[in-house]
């Protein structure tokens, strides 16, 4: 029997001309299922983003806005957000006659993406464009883009944060790279990377062992190995080694010597070539001193620390918007699953926390603006470890709203599930994160006061807040006076062992203070009691009875 005549057949061992099978169609008809998100412009939908944008000084920058959401919202932009996680990049150390050339393949969906991004002004905005609100605006059409894909954002985020590090500590430098770093050109541009930590040390910066020797003329020879080094096509890195003088930062140009051993098998942002990589007598150039490395590379870790907060964010949103999607549209038990009262909590509680993050994350982004040194430094640090603490429970429940389908990789939650940790790792992990506060809190003892007065600012709008706030600063205080009977080395270990408890207080602190000034009644409110007054539970959908959850819903999700 032919192919042909085979699938002519009504079915398997039935001979043409049988008795036909019942119609078949009814068993085809899709039911019940929420219709595709895409198209979408998530700059519309998005009215706490809109108004945030507006508040922190980024107003002229909202039809960019607009573009991008449109952009990222596009089916073609979700079809390329998929294919580069589907296609992974593939490394290549040598060529066919054995000479090292370390080249990365990447699909060329990886390259759309990244091209969108770069030509948006993500890398650069701010810096090739000085004016008020430019990192407000940046930090929106970075949250924006983040929905095509969020691998894509690292290699942009380095970009971005290298400029203000070498202009800090090599204004020379700064003039021979910073307009190829800025350009809004894929082609003609330039991508800048960091290669901090090692095998033996980890976030311990201060335990790595690659080291530099002075090579002349103002150069350095570097030998060493680095556990992580992001992106190996970026043209520039940071790399931090141990000159004569002690740890020091060096701008490296890619290129022989630099010699890539193997990419990451990762959880997450698997669209992303993060990899291993082997120092043999490379030349750098110096940043700022010798001996002086951590100080020199902190000005690019505390802005790539504000894209984790602003990229968990966008995490925390993206997870708000496809659990309430679902839910408007798909039933269950004669009853659509939005206007079902358990639901209805879950799906506040989730848009509650996407809310506080989009305000707290755009108010950070003001201080880059404003160049408001002290309320910058101690809120990028206490917001980077919380925003990026909830993202990964968030992400799970998001998941779980959407139930079986939510398990399966064409929703995209799956994917959303997995990159979510990333932002709480990258930049410091949870206790690396909450001692580097503690760190500030002492060395930079102006940032609590900065802190607490953005805080005191919605003082009186609700009891609880002010209970929360007194109760924060008095834990605080306490910790760090030095009039009690205590030693010094009993208060150490107590700050220390109480640390991320200190942070989290202050996060919520100035959460709500935010939505307290800013958000609706409904959201303020819900805040207020749940995450402030103890009325909320350990998970999400802990509501306490009374909030508004369907205005809260409704706003975070406009129709």
């Amino acid at each position: 029997m032919s192919a042909t005549e085979q699938i002519s057949t009504d079915g398997p061992g039935r001979a043409a001309g049988a008795a036909a099978a019942p119609d078949a169609a009814p068993t085809r008809r899709v039911l019940n299922q929420a219709p595709s998100l895409q198209p979408i412009n998530f700059y519309d939908v998005d009215l706490p983003l809109r108004e945030a944008l507006q508040r922190e000084g980024g107003a002229w920058g909202e039809e960019r806005a607009r573009e991008i959401g449109a952009a990222a919202g596009t089916v073609e932009a979700r079809e390329h957000g998929l294919r580069a996680e589907r296609n992974e990049p593939v490394l290549t150390p040598y060529d066919r006659w054995g000479n090292r050339v370390d080249t990365v393949e990447l699909d060329p969906s990886w390259h759309w993406l990244l091209r969108g991004g770069i030509e948006r002004g993500l890398a650069g905005l701010p810096w090739r464009e000085p004016r008020a609100g430019g990192h407000v605006v940046r930090a929106a059409l970075f949250n924006l883009w983040t929905n095509a894909n969020g691998g894509v954002m690292c290699p942009i985020s380095m970009t971005y944060a290298v400029v203000p590090a070498l202009r800090d500590g090599a204004p020379r430098l700064a003039a021979e790279w910073e307009e190829r770093l800025t350009r809004p050109d894929c082609d003609g541009g330039a991508i800048a990377g960091m290669a901090m930590t090692e095998r033996q040390g980890g976030s311990d910066v201060r335990a790595n062992i690659t080291t530099a020797t002075p090579a002349g003329g103002g150069d350095y020879e570097l030998w060493g190995h680095k556990w992580f080094c992001s992106y190996p096509p970026c043209d520039v890195f940071l790399v931090l080694a141990q000159a004569p003088a002690g740890l020091s930062c060096f701008l490296v140009e890619r290129g022989p010597g630099m010699e890539f051993q193997r990419l990451k098998d990762k959880l997450g942002t698997r669209s992303l070539p993060s990899s291993e990589v082997e120092f043999r007598g490379i030349r750098g150039r110096l940043v700022g001193t010798e001996g002086g490395g951590v100080k020199a590379i902190i000005r690019m870790v505390n802005h790539t620390r504000l894209d984790c907060l602003i990229g968990s964010t966008i995490s925390i949103r993206r997870g708000t918007v496809e659990a309430i999607h679902h839910a408007r549209h798909r039933s269950a038990f004669g009853a659509k699953l939005v206007d079902q009262p358990a639901m209805l909590n879950v799906l506040a509680d989730l848009a509650l926390e996407s809310e506080a993050a989009t305000a707290v994350s755009m108010r950070v982004a003001r201080a880059y603006d404003e160049d408001d040194a002290a309320f910058r430094r101690l809120a990028t640090a206490v917001m980077k470890y919380h925003v990026c603490k909830r993202a990964s429970p968030h992400a799970n429940e998001a998941l779980e709203c959407l139930g079986g389908n939510g398990f399966v990789e064409d929703s995209g939650l799956p994917l959303l599930y997995r990159d979510a940790p990333l932002m709480s790792i990258w930049e410091g992990s949870g206790n690396v994160a909450a001692l580097d506060v503690l760190r500030a809190l002492v060395k930079e003892p102006e940032g609590l006061p900065a802190l607490l007065a953005e805080c005191a600012l919605a003082s009186g709008a609700d009891a609880r807040f002010d209970t929360h706030l007194a109760r924060a600063r008095g834990q605080v205080e306490a910790l760090f006076s030095a009039s009690d009977a205590r030693t010094v080395e009993e208060r150490i270990f107590e700050s220390q062992f109480l640390a991320r408890r200190i942070v989290e207080d202050l996060a919520v602190a100035l959460q709500g203070s935010l939505l307290l000034r800013h958000a609706p009644p409904a959201v303020a409110d819900a805040f207020c009691r749940a995450r402030l007054g103890g009325e909320g539970g350990r998970a999400y959908g802990t509501l306490p009875a009374g909030v508004d959850a369907r205005a809260i819903v409704d706003r975070a999700l406009l129709a």
